[in-house]
């Protein structure tokens, strides 16, 4: 065999390998590829290892991994997931809290993690943060049905504390192919450990508010914590700077935005 016929058979080989790894994927019952094999940040994928002169064959198999990527539902990853034990809080949970919500939202809330109530109940924003949160979800004029609610982590931190680097790395995969399936036009992340994670970053809430970063290509308003709300009083400036930080987040859904009269 001459070299011209060896180049051609390597884009061929490494197709077959693709769709029968693919076939086996659905077999299992996963039919989405996850994300943290697609889009992980500086991976050195089979993909990025093919030659410039594959390129043709590279951007179709590019195109069939993201086609499945983006038909994997929310019940598929919460599948997935399981009866996760793949960090320490996995042995410390009542249970697994995955999120909730309209699967299809252009809005979704992100928080740090469960607290009791939510390790109790299995849902997100169930407690006095969560009632703090529906609030701010009313004076928007939506409801809770309307946007999806999860946190970083899914699985309450002991004493609450804020989720450790391992615990992110390991359980942020699972939102990134949360927010994929959903594809919300906007994020809000809650307090200070959930945009840190997020933006992986050490700055602080106080200056990260007020404006949109980029997450993975979605616009993400980092904003105070519902429960930073409760200790600071329902008509304090971080409660306005939250309104501020909503309204925004309003007129980039091309929401009406609704008059709020500040009462000292």
């Amino acid at each position: 065999m001459n070299r011209h016929s060896t180049r051609h058979s390597a884009p061929s080989h490494l197709a077959a390998s693709l769709t029968a790894y693919l076939e086996d994927l659905q077999e299992s019952g996963l039919d989405g590829i996850p994300a943290e094999l697609v889009t992980a940040p500086g991976s050195d994928t089979l993909l990025q290892r093919t030659s410039s002169a594959d390129q043709g064959t590279e951007d179709a198999m590019s195109d069939h991994l993201n086609a499945a990527e983006k038909h994997e539902t929310l019940e598929q990853i919460s599948k997935n997931l399981g009866a996760c034990q793949r960090c320490k809080l996995g042995a410390t949970r009542k249970n697994l809290v995955f999120g909730v919500g309209n699967p299809g939202a252009r809005l979704v809330f992100v928080g740090e993690g469960p607290g009791a109530d939510e390790d109790a109940q299995g849902e997100p924003f169930v407690g006095d943060a969560g009632k703090m949160l529906n609030r701010i979800i009313a004076a928007m004029e939506l409801k809770r049905e309307d946007v999806y609610i999860c946190n970083v982590v899914k699985c309450r931190p002991p004493q609450n504390r804020p989720p450790e680097a391992d615990e992110v790395s390991t359980c942020s995969p699972f939102l990134l192919r949360q927010l994929q399936s959903i594809r919300p036009e906007v994020v809000v992340a809650l307090g200070s450990s959930a945009a840190q994670a997020l933006l992986q970053t050490k700055v602080p809430i106080s200056k990260l508010r007020g404006k949109f970063h980029d997450f993975h290509g979605i616009p993400l308003m980092p904003t105070y914590h519902p429960s930073y709300l409760l200790r600071t009083g329902g008509n304090s400036d971080s409660f306005w700077s939250v309104w501020d930080d909503m309204t925004q987040v309003l007129q980039l859904l091309k929401l009406p935005v609704p008059n709020k009269s500040r009462n000292k």
